[in-house]
């Protein structure tokens, strides 16, 4: 027996894998270092000093936790006087030990007594910012010019460049990937067609172009909020050295290796395969014809020749194809939620498992409605061959949801009570239309036939009419009679390509319905986006516990108390005040006020009032009575919902001097 040598694209292909996948591994090391398990979007847990505190002496810095592992910089804490300047020393402090996470930055000394504004802003472990404000006193509480930031860190102009950035990064994965698995699994002619070679090159231009943006828009994005930042070296350097930054590097190397599969899967490959199908209608041709066995003999062999080349080129395309697409989506599950909170291990492998799927499917049904409205030679078995391949899309898709769905989610209560589980829902409302459309689709491709006009054999035609048809034109030396012939040539052109469509009313019935499912897919690739950084279900449900545990009920009253000075003669003191039991309903209140010396300190009068900011409740006045020296009290005060509650206890020593203290408590 002859042993048959494999042929050189074969070679060339199994010496290139290697490689290949030794830099994918290689970059997925890198980033799997930087993965470890977290809950998605930090969350601050505590502060000292407190929100809303009031402190006998200035402290000497201000330490904030968090509930998992933040990415932060030197001006990430900034704390500002009454007046808005900044009285930190720009300094952040590591305080982290263990489990517990802990930033700080240091004050200057002799700071006077107001009211300062604590500013934070932090990178979570899934890689969303995260920010917010909080205030506290110095010996009593005084107005300020601070204003606290009503835009979250990642929001305004540049947050929505940002977003843009992403949801053009996932549309033209979706695509690329998708358009290439059409041509290689379900319609190899497609390689040589014009029209789903620009898809597929305009799906990499913008991927490209996303990731670049995302890249360079990522420290504003994470940080000020201003474009001309998008210029600072220093902080892209910064940017690159995050688990975020060297995702997005690693994108950009993958599409390196992606720009080379699709130079020969429509270089080499798309004349291959050319040469395989003429060599197959030639060798079908002369079959035909009796009395030629030599010349049938030798028309098969050429037959067997090209297709094995074809044949090999698309072992090799197929297989470098799948690792760098691995590799592509391994940049999204590396970097998002999928790195952070429980079995991190399972949950980013099912992440681009499910990123694949979605591509095969949506960008192979991309790829089939270019097909159907550009190209009217498709035949009914490409069609039939991608409704395989989405029907195993889906199914993949099914599993790998459903896994995302429960370790996102945690809780059925989380599925309706958070935004992360309503998106979800819509997301799968939107899954559930798009599935129905595809059933109909699916019914008029049954129905397809390649016997009205045949389709296959019209396009081929039309192609080469198309290659000899330039020689056998005359041009005009008059520009615009030539532009007027360029015009009607071209009419007739789009005519026949239209009767060549139409010839089959199932083929235009199937085009409507795979317009329509693209239409949904593109409506399903923006919820996923949205998805993609919302707060899970999960961890929005933890810091909901937090916070009931926070306002729960306490198993004493409340006691807090306050430093004022109203500025005139015995106008310094403390007051004291009592809430029992300080939880929703009646409760009894008093107030003692001392003087510096911790003796009862009669004042003429004393206010009292309660506020509920977060629903926009109050002030609710009470006036208690005086029960004895120095010495106030009230009962059945009523406090209507739990919460954090502001108490104003307003003092005054004489007729021009009072002042207002005030402390925020938790009644549950």
């Amino acid at each position: 027996m002859t042993a048959i040598a494999p042929s050189p694209a074969r070679v060339r292909v199994t010496a290139l894998l290697p490689r290949l996948t030794l830099v994918l591994a290689a970059l997925l090391a890198a980033l799997f270092t930087a993965a470890g398990p977290a809950s998605a979007h930090a969350a601050l847990t505590a502060s000292d000093p407190q929100d809303g505190a009031v402190v006998a002496t200035a402290p000497a810095q201000v330490t904030l936790s968090f509930s998992e592992q933040v990415a932060m910089g030197d001006d990430s804490i900034r704390v500002m006087d009454p007046q808005g300047k900044r009285v930190d020393t720009g300094e952040l402090r590591d305080m982290c030990s263990g489990t517990t996470i802990r930033y700080g930055t240091a004050l200057h000394s002799g700071l006077p007594d107001g009211t300062y504004t604590v500013a934070w802003q932090a990178v979570s472990a899934d890689s969303h910012p995260v920010s917010g404000a909080f205030t506290f006193s110095i010996g009593s509480p005084s107005a300020t010019s601070v204003a606290l930031p009503t835009e979250q860190v990642g929001g305004g102009p540049v947050g929505i460049a940002y977003d843009i950035a992403r949801y053009a990064a996932y549309a033209g994965f979706t695509v690329l990937v998708g358009g290439a698995a059409f041509i290689l699994l379900c319609w190899r002619r497609g390689a040589s067609q014009r029209p789903l070679q620009k898809l597929i090159v305009r799906a990499w231009v913008t991927l490209t172009a996303a990731t670049l943006a995302m890249l360079v828009l990522r420290t504003p994005y994470t940080g000020s909020g201003k474009f001309a930042d998008a210029l600072d070296l220093n902080g892209l350097k910064a940017v690159l050295e995050t688990k975020t930054g060297a995702s997005l590097v690693s994108r950009l190397l993958l599409l390196g290796a992606a720009a080379l599969f699709i130079a020969v899967l429509f270089g080499a490959y798309a004349r291959k395969a050319a040469e395989a199908e003429e060599a197959a209608e030639t060798a079908k041709r002369k079959g035909k014809a009796k009395g030629r066995g030599a010349d049938k003999a030798a028309g098969t062999d050429k037959e067997a020749g090209a297709g094995k080349e074809a044949n090999d080129l698309l072992f090799g395309l197929g297989i470098g194809g799948t690792v760098v697409a691995g590799g592509i989506a391994a940049t999204w599950a590396l970097s998002e939620h999928a790195s952070t909170g429980i079995q991190p291990g399972i949950a980013m492998p099912a992440d681009i498992l499910h990123l694949l799927a979605v591509a095969a499917w949506l960008g192979g049904l991309t790829a089939l409605l270019v097909a159907l409205h550009k190209v009217p030679g498709i035949e009914r078995e490409a069609v039939q061959r991608f409704s395989r391949v989405a029907f195993v899309s889906v199914l993949v898709l099914a599993v790998t949801g459903v896994y995302q769905s429960w370790r996102q989610l945690g809780s059925w209560s989380a599925l309706t009570g958070t935004s992360y589980g309503q998106l979800l829902l819509v997301k799968v409302g939107l899954v559930a239309v798009l599935v129905g459309i595809a059933y109909v689709s699916r019914s008029w491709t049954a129905r397809l036939t390649d016997a009205p006009g045949k389709p296959a054999k019209i396009a081929r035609q039309r192609d080469v009419s198309r290659e000899t048809s330039p020689a056998a034109v005359t041009v005009p030396e008059d520009p615009k009679r030539a532009a007027q012939l360029a015009r009607q040539r071209a009419a007739r052109e789009n005519a026949r390509e239209k009767q060549v469509r139409d010839a089959d009313p199932a083929r235009a019935g199937l085009r409507r319905s795979v317009l329509a499912e693209a239409g949904i897919a593109v409506a399903l690739l923006a919820v996923t986006t949205v998805l993609t950084s919302t707060e899970p279900g999960r961890t929005a449900e933890r810091a909901s516990v937090r916070d009931s545990a926070a306002t729960a009920v306490p198993n004493r009253a409340i006691k807090i108390t306050l430093p004022f000075d109203t500025g005139g003669q015995n106008g310094k003191g403390s007051v004291r005040v009592e809430v029992d039991p300080g939880r929703v309903g009646a409760n009894s209140l008093h107030v003692w006020i001392d003087d510096p010396q911790g003796q009862p300190l009669d004042v003429p009068e004393i206010k009292v009032s309660f506020t509920l900011p977060a629903k926009d409740i109050g002030p609710l006045p009470l006036l208690p009575e005086r029960a004895a020296p120095g010495h106030w009290s009230a009962s059945g005060v009523q406090l209507p919902l739990a919460g954090e509650w502001r108490i104003d206890v307003t003092v005054r020593t004489s007729d021009i001097d009072q002042t207002t203290v005030q402390k925020n408590v938790k009644i549950g």
